[in-house]
């Protein structure tokens, strides 16, 4: 069993607001959730307008399997949410 972890550090530089960041973070975790069945959870930053931290973890039988999952989404991400700034931090263990 090999756990893979994501933690995205994300920049929407033109949030304005609370409410239009949490409706970008909604929308991303939501998507995440559905299309590759991860566990997803905003994990810092939540009280600024324009940063965030998310966390994405999976657990796959196959340490293979869990590189191209975490590919996956970090080509998911940087393909559907080209607004936003990401630096992307990753481990398999």
């Amino acid at each position: 069993m090999f756990i893979g972890s994501i933690v995205f550090d994300i920049y929407i530089p033109h949030s304005g607001s609370l409410k239009e960041k949490r409706m970008i973070i909604r929308s991303l975790k939501e998507k995440l959730k559905k299309k590759f069945n991860v566990s997803v959870s905003e994990v810092g930053d939540v009280e600024k307008w324009q940063t965030a931290q998310v966390a994405v973890v999976t657990v796959t039988p196959d340490k293979n399997q869990t590189e191209k999952v975490i590919q996956n989404i970090i080509n998911f991400v940087e393909t559907n949410y080209p607004e936003i700034h990401i630096n992307v931090y990753k481990e398999i263990f």
